[in-house]
């Protein structure tokens, strides 16, 4: 697999390193300052990604998804109990998406909106489906 780095523009760079860190787990390695101490950019970990986030800077066409009406992305995060992860998401300002839910291809997933905007799902797998369950299902569902 390819390592990405991701760069995500927030409204609040100190508080979105703050809520990743409490709700995704991530840590923080190196802040850039502004010379008023607010923070230009901050970058974490999560997991083996580099995560940075950054504020709004419309001029240059930084702008978080909530100011452009959303985002066709979504971050897919492996997490050993989607449960847990969805409700410390919510109980830290996430908007719910899509709520916990066993799906057809084996995993059990949930989305939520981070306050930026950015979307989230949260994954556990659960189990291994054959690829002629999987193809059954997805002709029943687009029948």
């Amino acid at each position: 697999m390819t390592h990405l780095a991701l760069h995500l523009v927030v409204d609040d760079p100190q508080a979105a390193a703050e809520w990743y860190s409490a709700v995704l787990g991530a840590r923080q390695t190196s802040r850039v300052d502004l010379p008023d101490g607010r923070p230009l950019t901050v970058e974490l970990r999560l997991g083996d990604t580099v995560l940075a986030v950054a504020g709004e800077m419309p001029a240059a066409g930084n702008r978080t998804p909530r100011s452009l009406g959303g985002s066709p992305t979504a971050f897919h995060l492996p997490v050993p109990d989607v449960d847990a992860a969805w409700h410390r998401a919510l109980a830290a300002g996430a908007t719910e998406v899509e709520p916990p839910h066993d799906a057809f291809w084996g995993d059990r997933t949930a989305q939520v909106l981070d306050p930026s905007g950015h979307r989230w799902a949260f994954d556990q797998h659960l189990r291994d489906v054959p690829p002629d369950e999987l193809a059954a299902h997805v002709a029943a569902m687009f029948a």
